[in-house]
């Protein structure tokens, strides 16, 4: 017989547990299903570890630079691997175990601790037991996506989730990607020591950025000793000695780089391939995203999708406001949608480049009139006083309504600097309004109105 309840959540990635919360909170009798690790991604094998990493990272790079700064270090700067890997392990913990105790102590919540598979659109079956509901809330997010080229079954590779359990140093880290997470391992594992080779398909590192921006992350990375190698669009690998060979093109004597480790770092795809969705109804898009509506409901009434799973965001924080989105439209009468939305996000490089809003492609692509502002960082008394005066900031703005259409801070700060634009975006008001304010001295923040102080037509 099945077991009745009022909701059922698949998966506690970052929407999950708060939509649980609420659920409960309004009195529905609810389920929450977790196949492996509570929290997700972000917690176990995303943001929060890879930051922790981060952190670690630029410690050892400032150690190195102490002198720079006049302060004197007796002897070389080293890294304890097991002791970066110990410390990452603990913060981790920390936030796993503190979203495992809220679940599992929540008024009202069962926890299944199972994979969870689709019977039917209002039907779950987890570890043997049929579970029934009317309203069902996928949360199952993405894993990373390996390519197959050849080669790649034959040897031994990495993805993010790998990367967790490393506690040696590689010698030579190659990494397949140069996206966002990628360039933050390349960087990372750099200034850990070892010796790091970033390989792009594409023309150019990052290719969603504008290409001034990829172009200045690739100016950055090289800077610090980091190879990259582009337009590598045959690439295949084998194994050789106790390391990895990466091909690069498929000429009879091929290019090839030779390293210890390999990561796989090319994007992610959905966990829906065994969620049984068919058996629901529910429809998925060509790359098996499931396809939703402004208010994250799919197809099937009853069902909706959140998060990554979803396509639309691939972000926490987009994933955090899906919950909010769907929990103001089922309880506060407060409609609102994903397009409410303005793009937002970090590459968590150093500098980090911090992104609101439409690139410089896409004004020129909507046709409309615009201004731009740019400043380099070698202008911005935070960076100089920091020694790290690498990067630029831009601002775009539409030309007849004054509101800001976009902006990019590739400098010191920026993923903090950038939400002072992405509130005035938020509130709808022109530029001039930021333009006019008197920030902080010295800031990152306080150059804002001198860029929006000099805006130029955008040809």
């Amino acid at each position: 017989m099945a077991k009745k309840y009022d909701a059922i959540v698949i998966g506690t990635g970052q929407a999950g547990p708060s939509l649980a919360a609420r659920l409960t909170k309004e009195g529905m009798k609810t389920a929450i299903i977790e196949r492996k690790l509570f929290g997700g991604t972000c917690v176990n094998v995303g943001c929060i570890p890879t930051k922790t990493l981060v952190a670690s990272a630029r410690a050892a790079y400032i150690a190195r630079r102490a002198g720079d700064f006049g302060v004197v270090i007796n002897g070389p700067v080293q890294v304890d691997m097991q002791r970066v890997k110990a410390r990452k392990d603990a913060v981790v913990r920390q936030s796993n175990e503190g979203v495992t105790k809220w679940l599992k102590n929540m008024p009202n919540l069962t926890v299944y601790e199972g994979h969870g598979c689709f019977e039917g659109p209002g039907a779950v079956r987890v570890n043997g037991e049929l579970l029934e509901a009317a309203k069902i809330f996928i949360n199952v997010g993405t894993r990373a996506y390996v390519p197959d080229m050849p080669g790649i079954k034959e040897v031994p590779y990495l993805t993010n989730t790998g990367m967790m359990e490393v506690s040696v140093l590689p010698e030579h880290l190659i990494i397949v990607g140069g996206s966002y997470v990628g360039l933050e391992f390349a960087q990372m594992y750099h200034r850990f020591g070892s010796r790091v080779t970033v390989v792009e398909m594409g023309p150019r590192l990052i290719g969603r950025e504008d290409e001034e921006i990829s172009a200045a992350i690739k100016e950055i990375l090289e800077s610090e000793g980091i190879e990259v190698r582009l337009n590598a669009r045959c690439m295949s690998a084998e194994k050789r000695g106790g390391g990895v060979a990466v091909k690069l093109s498929c000429e009879a004597a091929p290019d090839e780089t030779v390293g210890s480790h390999l990561l796989i770092a090319m994007g992610r795809v959905p966990n829906t391939d065994d969620l049984g969705l068919d058996q629901a109804g529910v429809k998925t898009d060509a790359r098996g995203f499931i396809v939703v509506d402004d208010e994250l409901r799919t197809n099937v009434p009853g069902i909706w999708a959140l998060g990554d799973v979803n396509g639309r965001g691939a972000f926490t924080h987009t994933s955090y406001n899906d919950y909010e989105i769907i929990a103001a439209n089922l309880f506060d009468g407060d409609r609102r949608r994903v397009a409410d939305r303005i793009t937002a996000y970090a590459l968590y490089i150093d500098p980090p480049l911090g992104r609101a809003g439409m690139t410089e492609a896409e004004v020129r692509a909507s046709g409309r009139k615009a201004l731009v502002g740019r400043m380099m960082m070698t202008r911005v008394g935070r960076a100089r006083e920091r020694s790290e005066t690498q990067g630029f900031m831009k601002i775009l703005v539409d030309a007849e309504s004054k509101k800001i259409l976009g902006a990019a801070i590739l400098g010191i700060e920026g993923d903090e600097a950038i939400h002072s634009m992405l509130d005035v975006m938020y509130a709808g008001a022109p530029y001039t309004v930021i333009q006019r304010a008197v920030h902080i001295h010295p800031t990152v923040t306080e150059l804002i109105p001198t860029v929006l102080g000099d805006l130029k037509p955008l040809e």
